[in-house]
């Protein structure tokens, strides 16, 4: 006895199909040359107009979305560095305002218990205005790290028109 046959969708026997299906379009294939150098010349008198300005929209599309990913990616990064730097100002103004509330609130008495009540207040608003610097000057440094634009992105981009023209690289 046979094996049976695998069955397809709807219970209709499985046929591996030979080749691509009738009416497809079947671009020629490519000299072996080019397989080792995409770069290598070929002849391209055997590709119709259509396949090569198909291949070059194609080819132009697949750049376009890479650099879309690319930006994408870098600016995911900026903003990243953005939050870190957002949060960290945040939390030194919250932690600030409650230290200097029930800190201040306690020196205060205890100093006073030693001199006038004013100058102790006095002493008291310089030693959180201190802190209240440093936590800023350290704020603003996270933020400086941030950059806005994509680097990568504007360089790689401004190598298109290059590649475009024939050259490789940026170099002509």
């Amino acid at each position: 006895m046979s094996a049976p046959m695998p069955s397809g969708p709807r219970g209709r026997p499985y046929v591996k199909p030979i080749g691509p299906p009738a009416g497809a379009h079947v671009p020629p294939a490519a000299p072996a040359a080019a397989e080792h150098d995409p770069y290598a010349p070929y002849d391209v008198g055997a590709v119709s107009v259509g396949d090569l300005v198909g291949n070059v929209t194609r080819d132009l599309s697949t750049l376009m979305r890479q650099e879309l990913a690319l930006a994408q990616a870098e600016l995911k990064q900026e903003a990243t560095k953005t939050a870190k730097g957002a949060g960290i100002m945040a939390g030194a103004a919250v932690a600030g305002w409650f230290v200097l509330l029930f800190l201040s609130v306690a020196l205060w008495a205890g100093l006073s218990n030693v001199m006038d009540p004013g100058w102790a207040a006095v002493i008291v608003a310089v030693i959180w205005a201190v802190i209240a610097a440093v936590l800023f000057a350290t704020g603003r440094a996270k933020l400086r790290q941030v950059h806005p634009t994509a680097e990568r992105t504007v360089e790689t981009l401004s190598q298109v028109p290059d590649a475009l023209k024939g050259s490789r690289g940026g170099n002509p």
